[in-house]
């Protein structure tokens, strides 16, 4: 997800997606200690937009 994408949506939904991706972050972790993992790089996407979303949201608190 680029950032231009997570500036275009609300506080309340930026936090839903935050929440959804450490779910999905889980269920990867779940199935790459099972050995059934097809895309292990996608943990490391989904982490990285979660930092970048979590950015965003702390820029918004300071304005």
């Amino acid at each position: 997800m680029k950032v231009k994408e997570i500036r275009e949506l609300t506080t309340e939904q930026i936090e839903a997606k935050i929440t959804e991706f450490k779910d999905e972050i889980f269920n990867l972790r779940l199935k790459q200690a099972t050995g059934n993992l097809e895309k292990p790089s996608r943990i490391h996407e989904l982490r990285k937009d979660v930092a970048r979303m979590k950015t965003i949201l702390a820029e918004r608190k300071e304005a």
